[in-house]
């Protein structure tokens, strides 16, 4: 599909109350997100599963993340001009999958159609297919629809990975290189990441948020490099002497699960590395988003993969599995 489109005529904002929700306000982009808008002079509410997790005298409001209850997710919602959604779940775990994330999101977006929201701007994914056999592109093309047939006005911004801030990919590809002897490259590596910075993706939102015509764009940065090009890179930038070692790309997915074991956590799933692996974190349009990768890795190598990131303990509550 083409990089940037848009359906629909354009129309004019009825109500612009100076409010707006971000869902996960306390978690990654989620945050990016939050803080610019604060930034630029919006008042920020959000909806979080995560409320333990604010700090200081935040100047967010808070309101509960809980899908089981709709009534309250719309008195949440209510004198909200534009939701910024970033809920989904990467994998599944305990009672969560993509199944249940698309039921969520449907429950959300729905909540925000009956309180008056103007606008929602819904970060996706690259490449999403309701015919794709791997959960999570195919789950986050279901949400897609589901976000279209609300009749609200809304921007799908679609980034492959992103980079910055305190993000898991990265560092973790680093704190390996710091710490093993080998790093596993799965096949031949030559499949391309194209990365966004988080801080590019919540202005490209900002600026999503102020239209008023449907649109689907990727949210890509300038640079494109192969995976095993992405891995050296990194391993310059924290000095490390790893060894790259290419392995069969079925055996990559088997390794991860074993260092993730050890680790508690989640590597890289096998659906993940089919993704990569098939050019689904890559895109050939423009870029949507200014910052270099390679130079963002110059300037914060000596501080990338000092500790490592735990995926499970930022994104799931063990006890509600949320």
């Amino acid at each position: 599909m083409t990089t940037d489109s848009a359906t629909g005529p354009q129309s004019a904002l009825v109500t612009d109350t100076g409010l707006d929700a971000v869902t996960g306000a306390f978690s990654y982009s989620g945050r990016a997100l939050a803080s610019a808008l604060t930034d630029s002079g919006r008042q920020v509410r959000t909806l979080t599963g995560h409320p333990n997790r604010a700090t200081g005298e935040s100047p967010i409001e808070i309101r509960p993340l809980d899908f089981d209850d709709q009534i309250g997710l719309v008195a949440s919602l209510e004198g909200v001009t534009t939701l910024y959604n970033t809920y989904w779940v990467r994998f599944a775990h305990q009672r969560i999958d993509h199944d249940m994330a698309v039921e969520n999101s449907r429950t959300l977006f729905q909540a925000a159609r009956r309180a008056g929201v103007e606008r929602i701007v819904h970060v996706s994914i690259t490449h999403p297919s309701i015919d794709s056999p791997l959960p999570y592109f195919r789950g986050k093309a279901l949400v897609e629809r589901a976000l279209a047939e609300t009749g609200v006005s809304y921007a799908v911004l679609r980034p492959a990975i992103l980079f910055g801030g305190d993000g898991v990919l990265l560092n973790n590809i680093a704190w390996l290189l710091r710490r093993l002897p080998v790093f596993a490259v799965g096949g031949r590596g030559d499949y391309r990441i194209r990365g966004i910075h988080v801080d590019d993706l919540a202005q490209l939102c900002l600026q999503k948020g102020t239209e008023r015509f449907n649109s689907v764009s990727d949210a890509v940065g300038p640079e494109r490099p192969t995976f095993v090009e992405l891995v050296s890179s990194i391993r310059d930038a924290v000095e490390s002497r790893s060894r790259l070692v290419h392995v069969p790309g079925a055996v990559l997915p088997l390794f991860s699960r074993i260092v993730g074991a050890a680790l508690g956590d989640v590597l890289l799933t096998r659906d993940e590395y089919q993704a990569m692996a098939g050019g689904l974190a890559d895109t050939e349009g423009p870029a949507t988003g200014a910052t270099a990768l390679s130079d963002w890795l110059k300037d914060h190598g000596p501080i990338l993969g000092r500790t490592y990131a735990n995926e499970l303990q930022r994104h799931f509550d063990i006890t509600s599995g949320r």
